[in-house]
């Protein structure tokens, strides 16, 4: 006679398989998302090292480079202008989109995502040139910026415009792309994920944001130093100016509203107005424009941003930002979600 089967036995679940632990050598490279933030800022940045040393190269084989600096008094030509915008966005976009690819995003999060682009793109550039005017028309009611003669008639006007409105939207593009596209994107992500294990709070994405956005804009601030006929408050201005616009990217998940203020903001002083930018002047523009009076108050051989009324202008185009760019409206898709 046979024995009954134990049920207990049968019916018993196998014992799962422990998952296999990745290696110490994957997790030195590899997190919870993917490629480190570390590694992924370091081979950006070698990846744009050797190809600016190779255009370096080549064009001075070529004697396409000439090395020499801008003087605070020169106005530079459209095509200088524009080809000095326009090369180093097109490398910034290529290496950002060689890094989607090795990190498996789409390059949509890096800036550029939303399905709102134009509407926000098109408010910038209105805001922008609204701002610009209104620190232009303090300045001039002040009695701290001359408007001397006008330069251009006729169709004049419409091609330069159209020309120099091409040159400074490759101006946003670059400054924009450059210092809140890839990188303010990845350092986020790495200090989001220090704050989460250091504080372990809901927080640590805010948190990871705005270090870098401070990070960025002080470099931002810095990096206008370059500029012939650069001060101390245009400097302060321009980092001030960097945070300003994270708070848009901030709102919208996106860079497409600082990047059409930032297009027509440069594009009123330099080719509307004629006042310099940063200490920088452009040919063929609309106005001969003189300041008149103290530095920290005219903004001198800086232009209008380095007055000391380009913070109250900044101060309420945050207020702008905060009131038409509501944070709930953000895309699901975009940076920082």
């Amino acid at each position: 006679m046979s024995e009954p089967l134990n049920l207990d036995v049968m019916s018993a679940p196998a014992e799962p398989t422990p998952a296999p632990q990745p290696s110490a050598l994957r997790r030195v490279f590899i997190g919870k998302d993917g490629l480190r933030a570390g590694w992924s800022l370091f081979i950006f940045v070698l990846i744009i090292a050797a190809i600016v040393l190779s255009i370096r190269f080549v064009g001075k084989r070529l004697h396409l480079v000439s090395g020499t600096q801008l003087k605070p008094s020169q106005e530079i030509a459209p095509l200088f202008g524009i080809t000095n915008e326009l090369i180093p966005f097109l490398v910034i976009f290529f290496v950002t989109w060689i890094m989607s690819k090795i990190e498996r995003r789409p390059n949509s999060v890096y800036g550029f995502g939303d399905t709102r682009k134009f509407p926000r793109f098109f408010a910038g550039l209105a805001w922008g040139v609204a701002f610009l005017s209104l620190l232009v028309l303090t300045l001039r009611i002040t009695g701290l910026l001359v408007f001397d003669s006008r330069l251009l008639f006729g169709a004049d006007i419409l091609r330069f415009g159209a020309i120099w409105l091409f040159g400074f939207l490759m101006v946003g593009f670059l400054e924009e792309y450059l210092t809140r596209g890839y990188v303010q994107y990845t350092l986020t992500r790495g200090l989001a994920a220090i704050y989460q294990v250091v504080f372990k709070t809901r927080h640590s994405q805010a948190l990871g944001f705005w270090t870098s956005a401070l990070v960025f804009s002080l470099l931002f601030g810095l990096g206008h130093s370059n500029n012939p006929g650069e001060s101390p408050i245009g400097e302060l201005a321009a980092g001030l100016a960097g945070l300003v616009f994270c708070f848009s990217l901030w709102q919208t998940g996106s860079l497409w509203w600082a990047i059409g203020f930032h297009t027509a903001w440069d594009w009123s002083q330099s080719f509307l107005y004629g006042v310099a930018d940063s200490g920088i002047m452009v040919q063929h523009h609309l106005f001969d424009t003189h300041p008149v009076g103290k530095p920290i108050l005219s903004g001198g051989a800086t232009g209008p941003e380095g007055s000391i009324f380009i913070l109250m202008i900044l101060a309420l185009v945050s207020v702008v930002i905060f009131v038409t760019l509501r944070r709930h409206n953000r895309e699901p898709n975009v940076p920082l979600t």
